[in-house]
This record gives C-alpha cells, sequence and structure tokens, in this order.
C-alpha cells in the first residue's frame, strides 16, 4: 500500500490483504466472481496492517468507502492474529468486528477473515492445499513429502513448500501463489473455498 497520503480510492468496497501474492490471489478471485468493483490494497505484510490502515482512513476518498475487508494469515496462532487485527483496526479508529466473518454493522462496514479459517492454524497456501486435495498432482507431491519424512528433512513452512511441489507439476511453472491463481490453476468452485466465497460476498 502506499505510504500515507497517497493511496487513491478507487472504489466503494476495499480488500486489505498482506501482500503481492495475495493481491494476485484475491484479484483471480474476484474476477471468476464477477465482483469487479472490489478495489484490492496489499499493504507489503502483516506488521504493516495497523500504519496502512491509519494511511487508509486519511486518504483523499475514504468518505465515500461503504465496506472494508481485511484479509490476514492465521499462521501459528489465529486467536491472536484476529487479535492484531482489532487492535489494528482500533487504533486506525475504525469499526472492530467481535468476531471473524461477522461484519460489523457500521459505516464503512467492517469484516475481517483469518486464513485458512475457524480455529486453524495456517495461511492462504495452507487453504489451497485443501482447494486442490483431490487432484492427480497432489498424491505425487504427499508421497514425495512422506518420502522427505522418512529421510527426517522436514521444510521449514510445509504447506508453502507443498503448494511449491503442486505448482512444480503444471505445464507452465508460475513460482508465485498469486501467479498461479491468475493462471486459473486452483478450483474456485472447490467447497475449500467456500469460505472466501463467502466473504467476499458480504464487502
Amino acid at each position: 500500500m502506499p505510504a500515507k497520503g497517497k493511496i487513491r480510492i478507487i472504489s466503494s468496497r476495499l480488500l486489505v490483504v498482506e501482500g503481492k501474492d495475495d493481491e494476485g490471489f484475491f484479484s483471480a478471485f474476484t474476477r471468476h466472481l464477477n465482483l469487479s468493483d472490489i478495489q484490492i490494497l496489499p499493504i507489503g505484510g502483516k506488521t504493516l496492517l495497523r500504519g496502512s490502515l491509519k494511511a487508509l482512513k486519511e486518504a483523499q476518498g475514504f468518505e465515500d468507502v461503504l465496506s472494508i475487508g481485511v484479509v490476514r494469515d492465521a499462521d501459528d496462532n489465529p486467536s491472536s492474529a484476529f487479535q492484531s487485527v482489532q487492535d489494528a483496526l482500533r487504533d486506525a479508529g475504525l469499526p472492530v468486528p467481535r468476531e471473524p466473518l461477522i461484519p460489523v454493522d457500521s459505516t464503512p462496514q467492517v469484516v475481517v477473515m483469518i486464513l485458512p479459517g475457524g480455529d486453524e492454524k495456517g495461511s492462504l497456501e495452507t487453504l489451497c492445499l485443501k482447494a486442490v486435495a483431490r487432484t492427480p498432482e497432489m498424491r505425487c507431491v504427499n508421497a514425495f513429502f512422506r518420502c522427505l519424512e522418512e529421510i527426517s528433512i522436514s521444510p521449514h513452512s510445509r504447506d508453502k513448500a507443498m503448494i511449491q511441489a503442486f505448482l512444480a507439476a503444471k505445464p507452465r511453472l508460475k513460482r508465485l501463489l498469486g501467479e498461479a491463481a491468475q493462471a486459473g490453476y486452483f478450483p474456485w468452485d472447490a467447497p475449500a473455498f467456500e469460505i472466501v466465497r463467502e466473504f467476499l460476498h458480504s464487502l
């Protein structure tokens, strides 16, 4: 997201995401759902959320904003991740939801989604793995990671590593999840993505 005073608001519906990869993913998903009026704003990392929300509120055109969605990875603690978003919203003087996925009835409306959803640890990659779990490629990916376990090799982020292995099986290699989403490598109608579909429609 641009520095304070340089954010250009062009829509009444805003979606704040962590980074460029998330931007690519949600851009492809909103296009699939024909939600062309949602403006996606990457902030460059979860640690910059507080300052980015403050800058957003002070940006020209904010008075016309009707709804704001905020997306964050749960990482190792979904409860703590949601609380950090609540704190950032409160510090920016914005409405604060009491629960994920439950919009605040306010102007602007604010709704928060912590991925992969519920009380589960993980990230956007975790959710994408669920969406492709039954594909032929994942049978090979799972076999590969079982082999790594047998020789005591454990990637730092297993879900991110597994997504990279899944993408390596595609005809045109896309190293970034956002690029893969733009290329249509994820089944948007998969049950695992229902949480995202409902969230986007709520904006």
